[in-house]
């Protein structure tokens, strides 16, 4: 069945377009060292399976246009290992090149999970083995992160079903597509802190953009964001019940695109498909906004420094937010030390930084980290003890770790090879941030130009994101927060 494309979203705002200008393909590279270092390394040598490789632990299949690509290993939560992604990587590259794949589909075989993660477990044993062993751990971080950039990068819609577990790796093959779909299954969390690593495969770039200190909140303490809660924290751009996934498959399988119709026209016309299959969003009687009202105003005061030691401090001066500041305070304690500082460091730093940069720092910072105890520790402490049990880090406390320290993950040594990728393609802003709910500081700057008032201004953004569902609650929560109405009328605060 022949499909037209329908009409696009509407353009962006006009206070968004003078927000945010268009991105060229190749961003700046914002950090004089790395340039100086590298420019864009790119390689053709895309990976092949190696003898040893696990069978079917990817399952491929054709419908027409999609091409799916089903994680299959249920019994561990489809994490990923070198295996996965040696097939994974010549698949998308096959299929960026073939006229007769459109549509690119990511999912995770069983009912739990997409991806609980990467398989830490085997890279901590490997590590044991001595610098071999660590640099072989590296060489598996290169591998993956060359597939995240693949798919963030990629030239044709990419679309993941978040349909349960996704941390860790999982993450990292869904947040830079297009789509992602959450459902009521969803968990998604970024636990490195707790095994004494730090939120790798992109969070370098993802989590400094979300809204406020949260993506800082969502880093430092791997709190879980369950269902609806991300959608709404701008983490899936779509949220669909688990029922009819398959439905939404087949539909996506059938759309065919004129030859003429360019990446943006067609992610726009996934993105109306998928909105064809939305049973409603839970009311917010039943789930309202977990990362929100004074909640939120507490998350952006604590977690604002540029210290873990200050964000300590600000937890324990809480006042308002007492409880979850006391709970969020024990939860860090657990955390490791250089964990906490680097990933700190991480979040201030990677707002510069371009999605390629990302992924070549990272690597750089995982090396440093296969080689520190505490990766080790954290993984058998928290995923191979049985009942697990509190780590021993080294060193134990926050003020054993210097800013010499914490430096030393962000230094670029003079000669040092750079992971090459397998695409030149790269922004400092997700290009297609449009389908997910609107950000906050484009509500801000509409607000302060427009003042057109809290029902207007709802309606307009409503209008402007198609009547996306989710839209009226998060610009409405936002106006509840941050706005108010006074002696000089109604205004940002």
């Amino acid at each position: 069945m022949l499909l037209r494309p329908v009409s696009r979203l509407p353009s962006p705002p006009s206070w968004i377009s003078r927000l945010s200008p268009p991105m060229p393909l190749r961003a700046k590279v914002t950090n004089p060292a790395f340039q100086a270092a590298v420019t864009m390394s790119t390689s053709t040598d895309i990976p092949k399976e190696l003898p040893g490789d696990e069978p079917n632990d990817v399952l491929f299949n054709s419908m027409y246009g999609l091409r799916s690509i089903e994680l299959n290993r249920p019994k561990k939560l489809n994490s990923l290992n070198g295996s996965m992604v040696r097939k994974i990587l010549p698949r998308l590259k096959e299929w960026e090149k073939s006229h007769l794949a459109s549509i690119v589909l990511i999912s995770g075989a069983g009912p739990k999970a997409l991806c609980a993660g990467g398989d830490v477990a085997a890279l901590a044993l490997q590590n044991e083995q001595g610098e071999s062993g660590s640099q072989a751990s590296t060489d598996f971080f290169g591998l993956e992160y060359r597939l995240d950039h693949s798919i963030a990068t990629y030239s044709k819609p990419v679309i993941s079903f978040m349909d349960g577990i996704t941390m860790g790796g999982g993450v990292g093959l869904s947040m830079h597509a297009p789509f992602r779909i959450a459902t009521e299954k969803t968990v998604f969390a970024m636990p490195e802190t707790t095994i004494g690593f730090f939120p790798d495969v992109g969070g370098s770039f993802l989590l400094p953009r979300l809204d406020g200190e949260t993506g800082t909140y969502l880093a430092l303490t791997s709190e879980r964001l369950n269902g609806v809660q991300a959608l709404y924290s701008g983490i899936a751009t779509h949220y669909l019940h688990s029922s009819v996934l398959a439905n939404v498959t087949q539909r996506l399988s059938e759309l065919v695109f004129q030859d003429d119709l360019d990446l943006p026209g067609r992610l726009d016309l996934v993105n109306k498909t998928m909105a064809e299959f939305s049973l409603g969003l839970p009311s917010l009687q039943e789930e309202p906004i977990l990362l929100a009202g004074e909640l939120r105003n507490a998350i952006d005061r604590c977690f604002r420094f540029n210290t873990v030691e200050e964000i300590f401090q600000a937890l324990e001066a809480e006042t308002e937010q007492k409880a979850w500041a006391q709970k969020t305070l024990e939860t860090l304690s657990s955390r490791s030390p250089t964990s906490l500082k680097v990933t700190l460091r991480q979040q201030r730093l990677g707002k510069k930084w371009s999605i390629s940069e990302t992924f070549q720092r990272e690597h750089a910072i995982a090396g440093k980290f296969m080689r520190h105890p505490d990766f080790i520790e954290g993984v058998k402490a928290r995923l191979m003890s049985k009942p697990p049990r509190q780590a021993e880090w080294q060193p134990p406390k926050l003020e054993n770790v210097s800013a010499e320290d914490v430096e030393k993950f962000f230094e670029i040594p003079d000669g040092e090879s750079r992971l090459k990728l397998l695409s030149e393609g790269d922004y400092t802003r997700y290009p297609h941030e449009r389908f997910a709910l609107p950000r906050e500081v484009d509500i801000e700057a509409f607000v302060r130009e427009r003042r057109l008032g809290p029902k207007k201004t709802i309606e307009e953004f409503a209008k402007k994101w198609d009547q996306k569902e989710g839209v009226r609650e998060k610009v409405a929560e936002v106006l509840n927060r941050r706005t108010i109405s006074d002696n000089h009328g109604w205004r940002w605060v």
